[in-house]
C-alpha cells in the first residue's frame, strides 16, 4: 500500500523570504501529491494572490476555491505572517478548522465562532464572519490581518448580516482579501471600491465550468415515490431540501417505512457509529433515522449530531439525508442529487419564491467530485398540483370530469416555469447593507488612540466615509452615528474628556466596563438602562436582570409555543375539574401565553426608553423565562428538554442559552455584577459545556499526544478565565458545580454523580450510593432547594493559592446540617481546566 501523501506544512520552505515562484512550485507539486490538477480559473486565482493582489473569485461550487483559500494560507505561514479564513456558520468554520488542522498541523491552527475560542494566537485562524469585522472595528489598520479569506461572500448582500462582510473591507486597507462565492453576479463596483480604499490591484476570476455538470428535473410524483424512483436510478445519496426543522424531521420519519439501505450497509453504519452516545432527549430518535441510512442536517440540532451526520456522509453511509437550505452555505456533505421539496420559504417577513442566490446555493452542491459524472438537481411540484394530476387520472380512467385541485389560501405557488427561470437566470446583484448600531460605535471608540488607526467619533466617520453607500446614505448614516452616539453619553457608557496638553476633547468607553463589553443586540442600550432602575438590595435582582436579558434575545419560538402548550393544558384540567362553562373556558384558555416574569416592569422601563430614544420603537422588546426557569428549578438540560417535549429542537435550547450566557458577560455592566448573577453565569456555562463539548474534544485528539492539556488555551462558550486569579469566576463555579453534585445526590442518580466529579477522585455510582445510605435510612430526603443552595452552605479555604478545601453542607428536612460533602480543587497544571473542578475526598457528617 503507497504512502498517503505528506501534508502541506511539510511543503514550507525555511526562508521566509523565500520567492512567490518557489512557493507556487511548492504547493502545485503537493497538489500533484494529492492527484489534483488545477483547473484555468484556479491558476489564474494562484497567480494573482502570489502576486500580490486581492482576488474576487466566482467559480461554480466544487470547483476548487477553498484550494485557492488554502494556497493564500500557505503564503501567510510562508512569510510567517497571520492569515483568517472566515465563513457564515459555526459550522463551516469548525469543519475548515479541522481540515485546515490535517494540512498545517493543529499548533498552527485556531478557531474563534463567539461559542468558542481555541488556539487564539495561532498564525491561521478559522472565525465566523462576525468575528474578524469586530475585531477590525476595534484595532483598525492595527490589527495584526495581512490575509483574509471572506468565503460565501454573497452575504455581503445580506440584510441582516451584510455590513459584517463589508466592515473588513473598510476597517482593514493593509490586507490582501480572497473574496469567493459561487453566485457573486456583477462585482464590478465592489471591485473599483475595493481597490481606491486598498490602493491594491483587484483581480476578478470568474469561470461557469463546473466538474461535474448537473442535469434538472421536475417532478410531479409524490415525494416519496420521487424518492423511491431516484434511489432506483442509483442517483444516491439524496439531499431533500426543507425549509423548516418541523419538515426535516417528520421527513425523516416518514421514509423510515421505505427501504432506504440493505443489511451491509446497516451493518457498516452501526461499525461507523460505535460506541457514539445518543444520549440527549433527541438521541435515540435520531440514531433510528441514521441506523436505517437516513440522515438529518439542520441548526435544531447539538452540534455533536451535525458533526456526526457530515462525518456519516462523507464516509458515504446515508442515502438520504433530510435538511434545511443550510446545506447552500457550504457544509461539506458530499451528495449526488439535490431534491427541493419546494421553492419558496419565509424570509422573515413574509414566504416567496426563492432568489436565483440561494436557488443556486443549494443546487451547486450537486454531484460529487471525483465519483460523479452528472449531478442532478430535482424540483417537486406543489402539493396542490401533484393531487390536481392524480385526481386528473383517476377521473380519466373513470371517464369522468374532475375539477383541479386548488393551491392553499396565502399559499405561494411555483411551477414548472418558475424552476426554470431559477435555472437561467442571473444571480440578483450584490448591494450594500452597511449600517451603524451601537456596538459598531463601541467597538470603535474602543480602540487606543495612541495606535495608527483613527480613534474616537474620527473613527466611526472615517469608517462611515470609505462604505459602499450612496452618498445620500452616507449623510442619514453621519446623523444615525451622532444620535447613537448621543445616547452612549447618556448612558455613561462613553464619556468625553479634555486632555489637558493638547487641549482636544478625548472620547472613550468607561473604564468601569469589562474588557469585553459589547453592545451588539439592538436593544442592548435598553438593557444596560433598565439595569439602572432595579435594585441590588431585592432578593430577585439578579433574576430579574436575567428576565432584562432574555428580553432583549430575540424569541426561541418552539420551545415558547410549548411553554404556552403546558401552561394551557393545566388550567383546562383545572377549569374542568371547577365546571367553568365552556365559552368561559375558550376566554381563560386565549389569554395564556408563555411565562413572562417581570413583564410590566420590562414593558414600563422599555416605553420610557422609547421616549428618548424613538428610534427603537421600530423592535420588539420579548419578555419571557427559559434559562430563569431553568435556573430557578435548576433544570438539567435533558430534563427541560423532555418536560416541555422539545427534542426535536434541543439545538435551538442550546444556542438559545449561549446566547443568553454572552449576553450576561458581555452586556451586562461590572458594576451591575452580583455573587448570584456569578451564579447564573456559572449555571449556564456548566450547563452548555456538560452538552455538547465535541470541538474542543476533537480538537485535543488531534494534539495528542504532542501538546499538554495546558496548551489548549480556549473554553466554550467564551474567553478563556484564569480561575486562581478571578476569584468572582472561581466561587460561582465552584458553587455551580456543587449544586449540580446536589442535584444529582437528591435525586439519586449515582452515575451521573460520578460523572460530576473530578477523574482523579476515584468515586463510581456504587461509592456515591454506599457513602449517601446510612444519610437516607435515617433522613430519607436530601433537600435541594433555594435554601440548599445559599452561599451560606458553601466554605471555600484556600491552602496555597493554586489549592483550595471546599467544604458543602446538606440539608434534610428537618433542618440538620451536620452532614456535608468534602472536596478540593488544584489549579497548579491549569488555570482553568475543562471538566469538573472537584476532586471528591469524602461525604458523611
Amino acid at each position: 500500500m503507497s504512502e498517503a501523501p505528506a501534508p502541506l506544512i511539510e511543503r514550507l520552505p525555511g526562508d521566509p523570504a523565500a520567492a512567490p515562484d518557489e512557493l507556487l512550485d511548492r504547493f502545485l507539486g503537493w497538489m500533484l501529491d494529492h492527484d489534483l490538477e488545477p483547473y484555468p480559473a484556479q491558476e489564474e486565482a494562484f497567480l494573482e494572490l502570489m502576486a500580490g493582489h486581492h482576488v474576487i473569485l466566482g467559480t461554480p461550487t466544487g470547483s476548487g476555491k477553498s484550494m485557492v483559500a488554502v494556497l493564500l494560507h500557505f503564503k501567510a505561514l510562508a512569510e510567517h505572517a497571520r492569515s483568517f479564513y472566515t465563513a457564515p456558520t459555526k459550522a463551516l468554520v469548525s469543519e475548515k478548522f479541522f481540515w485546515l488542522c490535517e494540512q498545517f498541523d493543529p499548533r498552527n491552527v485556531g478557531m474563534l465562532t463567539g461559542d468558542a475560542s481555541i488556539n487564539s494566537d495561532a498564525p491561521i485562524i478559522c472565525c465566523t464572519t462576525e468575528v474578524l469585522a469586530n475585531m477590525a472595528l476595534r484595532r483598525g489598520d492595527d490589527a495584526e490581518v495581512p490575509y483574509v479569506v471572506l468565503d460565501e461572500f454573497h452575504y455581503y448582500a445580506d440584510r441582516q448580516r451584510g455590513a459584517a462582510w463589508q466592515i473588513p473591507l473598510l476597517a482593514l486597507p493593509h490586507a490582501v482579501f480572497l473574496l469567493m462565492s459561487a453566485t457573486l453576479g456583477d462585482t464590478r463596483k465592489l471591485a473599483d471600491r475595493l481597490e481606491a480604499r486598498s490602493g491594491r490591484e483587484v483581480a476578478q476570476v470568474f469561470s461557469e465550468q463546473r466538474p461535474v455538470p448537473l442535469d434538472f428535473e421536475y417532478r410531479e410524483t409524490p415525494l416519496h415515490e420521487t424518492i423511491e424512483t431516484l434511489l432506483d436510478q442509483e442517483k444516491a445519496p439524496i439531499y431533500i431540501v426543507h425549509f423548516t426543522q418541523r419538515e426535516c424531521a417528520e421527513q425523516a420519519q416518514a421514509l423510515t417505512s421505505v427501504r432506504i439501505c440493505g443489511r451491509e450497509q446497516r451493518r457498516a453504519i452501526a461499525d461507523a457509529l460505535g460506541d457514539f452516545r445518543f444520549d440527549s432527549a433527541y438521541g435515540k430518535e435520531l440514531q433510528r433515522f441514521l441506523r436505517g441510512g437516513i440522515g438529518i442536517h439542520h441548526a435544531g440540532l447539538l452540534p455533536r449530531y451535525r458533526l456526526l451526520v457530515e462525518r456519516l456522509s462523507q464516509q458515504g453511509l446515508l442515502r438520504v439525508i433530510c435538511g434545511t437550505d443550510t446545506l447552500g452555505v457550504g457544509v461539506n456533505i458530499p451528495i449526488r442529487t439535490v431534491l427541493f421539496s419546494g421553492l419558496s420559504k419565509f424570509d422573515g417577513e413574509r414566504v416567496k419564491i426563492l432568489p436565483v442566490r440561494d436557488f443556486r446555493q443549494i443546487a451547486g452542491r450537486a454531484g460529487r467530485r471525483g465519483f460523479d459524472e452528472q449531478g442532478s438537481v430535482v424540483c417537486q411540484a406543489p402539493q396542490h398540483e401533484i393531487e390536481r394530476r392524480r385526481a386528473q387520472q383517476r377521473a380519466q380512467n373513470r371517464g369522468r370530469r374532475r375539477a383541479p385541485g386548488r393551491p392553499r389560501r396565502g399559499s405561494v405557488v411555483w411551477d414548472r416555469d418558475t424552476f426554470q427561470k431559477l435555472i437561467h437566470r442571473a444571480a440578483e446583484p450584490l448591494e450594500s447593507r452597511f449600517s451603524i448600531n451601537h456596538g459598531i460605535l463601541v467597538q470603535v471608540l474602543q480602540r487606543d488612540p495612541s495606535g495608527d488607526a483613527a480613534s474616537g467619533y474620527r473613527g466611526i466617520a472615517e469608517l462611515i466615509g470609505h462604505c459602499h453607500e450612496r452618498p445620500a446614505r452616507k449623510k442619514g448614516l453621519l446623523r444615525e452615528a451622532a444620535r447613537v452616539f448621543r445616547s452612549l453619553r447618556r448612558a455613561g457608557i462613553v464619556e468625553i474628556a479634555r486632555d489637558p496638553e493638547t487641549r482636544r476633547f478625548l472620547v472613550s468607553v468607561s473604564e468601569d466596563l469589562q474588557a469585553d463589553f459589547s453592545l451588539h443586540h439592538t436593544l442592548s442600550l435598553y438593557l444596560v438602562d433598565a439595569i439602572h432602575a432595579l435594585d441590588q438590595g431585592e432578593d430577585d435582582y439578579a433574576l430579574d436582570v436575567l428576565s432584562l436579558v432574555e428580553a432583549i434575545l430575540e424569541d426561541p419560538r418552539p420551545i415558547l409555543f410549548a411553554q404556552e402548550g403546558v401552561r394551557k393544558r393545566e388550567l383546562l384540567a383545572v377549569l374542568k375539574a371547577e365546571g367553568v362553562p365552556y365559552e368561559e373556558r375558550v376566554r381563560l384558555l386565549d389569554e395564556v401565553t408563555h411565562p413572562q416574569p417581570c413583564a410590566d416592569f420590562i414593558y414600563a422601563t422599555f416605553n420610557y426608553f422609547a421616549e428618548g430614544h424613538p428610534w427603537v420603537r421600530e423592535q420588539n422588546i420579548r419578555p419571557k423565562s427559559v434559562a430563569r426557569e431553568m435556573y430557578e428549578a435548576w433544570s438539567g438540560f435533558d430534563d427541560y428538554v423532555r418536560s416541555y417535549k422539545i427534542a426535536r429542537v434541543e439545538g435551538r435550547l442550546l444556542r438559545y442559552l449561549a446566547d443568553v450566557y454572552r449576553t450576561l458577560v458581555q452586556n451586562v455592566p461590572e458594576f451591575a455584577r452580583t455573587a448570584e448573577l456569578d451564579d447564573i453565569i456559572a449555571y449556564l456555562r456548566m450547563t452548555l459545556e456538560g452538552v455538547d463539548s465535541s470541538l474542543f474534544e476533537e480538537w485535543e485528539s488531534l494534539l495528542e499526544p504532542r501538546v499538554e492539556r495546558a496548551a489548549a488555551p480556549g473554553e466554550p462558550p467564551s474567553t478563556r478565565v484564569d480561575l486562581v486569579r478571578d476569584e468572582r469566576a472561581r466561587q460561582g463555579r465552584l458553587r455551580a458545580e456543587l449544586h449540580r453534585l446536589v442535584r444529582l445526590l437528591a435525586r439519586k442518580e449515582y452515575q451521573g454523580a460520578a460523572e460530576s466529579v473530578h477523574p482523579e477522585s476515584g468515586w463510581s455510582a456504587d461509592d456515591f450510593e454506599v457513602a449517601l445510605a446510612p444519610f437516607f435510612a435515617e433522613r430519607r430526603e436530601l433537600l435541594f432547594n433555594h435554601e440548599a443552595r445559599l452561599a451560606e452552605h458553601t466554605i471555600v479555604r484556600a491552602d496555597t493559592p493554586q489549592r483550595w478545601r471546599v467544604t458543602q453542607i446538606l440539608l434534610d428536612p428537618a433542618g440538620e446540617r451536620d452532614w456535608c460533602i468534602e472536596a478540593e480543587v488544584d489549579l497548579s497544571r491549569d488555570p482553568n481546566p475543562a471538566g469538573p473542578l472537584l476532586r471528591l475526598a469524602r461525604i458523611g457528617n
